[in-house]
């Protein structure tokens, strides 16, 4: 028997000239081509992010990184034990102010504060202290930059009744160092120290301790509020951080 031809026919892809070939691998080229940038575009886009992200921080002076006692941390408590007035629990805030609090905590850790005084006391204002010559004229080795609109540096803290801030020299913005202030006023009374003085926390226990230095002393000083007899300046023991838990049991 003869076999039978197989008549079922074969279905080939059909022959692509060499235009149609030249076309698809222009598609396939720029195909490849337009995901290479959207993927370049999202890195660069990153990349400046990143970069813009750490000039503002740069600018601003927040540090991202900020440090006390070898641990990040964004806020610190310190505890300030006044010679026959009692304890001040202050809460610093190193967000809105990190160079501020570094500094300040760095001195209370070698001690820089202890036996320094109230040296000038002012009704419905504040108590001033962290000078070791006793009379407004001296501070510590280091000065830092002033964290404060005036001088460019975004600061949401206002002050008011219980905030803690730097004084500085009235003419030079970066001249702080270790002499702090503390509000016995009013929110009204010191708003306008607002962007031009760098607050850096607040009173969280201890305020009762601040108005007795206030009623004590404030009398003892010149139009000014220094108190010129230093003997009758409200004395710091000492200053010392302390943990979370450890501030809580005082408010």
């Amino acid at each position: 028997m003869s076999k039978k031809k197989n008549t079922k026919k074969k279905n080939h892809a059909p022959i692509k000239t060499r235009e149609q070939l030249m076309a698809e691998k222009k598609s396939a080229e720029a195909a490849t081509k337009k995901k290479t940038v959207i993927i370049t575009s999202i890195v660069l886009a990153v990349i400046v992010g990143l970069i813009i992200m750490t000039v503002c921080l740069t600018l601003s002076g927040r540090d991202p990184g900020l440090k006390v006692n070898g641990e990040a941390k964004d806020t610190v408590y310190v505890k300030m034990t006044v010679k026959d007035y009692g304890d001040i629990i202050l809460k610093l805030d190193g967000k809105e102010a990190p160079i501020t609090v570094k500094n300040f905590v760095t001195l209370v850790n070698q001690g820089f504060y202890n036996g320094l005084t109230f040296h000038r006391v002012m009704n419905d204002f504040m108590i001033q202290a962290g000078d070791p010559n006793a009379d407004g004229s001296g501070g510590s080795a280091n000065k830092i930059t002033g964290e404060f609109e005036e001088n460019g540096y975004h600061n949401c803290i206002a002050h008011g009744r219980g905030v803690i801030s730097m004084a500085r020299r009235s003419n030079d913005n970066n001249s702080a160092s270790s002499q702090f202030f503390i509000c016995n006023a009013t929110n009204e009374t010191v708003s306008h120290l607002d962007g031009s003085y760098a607050a850096f926390g607040y009173v969280i226990s201890g305020m009762d301790v601040v108005d007795l230095i206030t009623t004590k002393t404030a009398m003892l000083g010149d139009s000014n509020g220094v108190i010129g007899e230093k003997d009758k300046q409200a004395v710091i023991s000492s200053m010392e951080v302390i943990s979370a838990r450890e501030a809580k049991k005082y408010s």
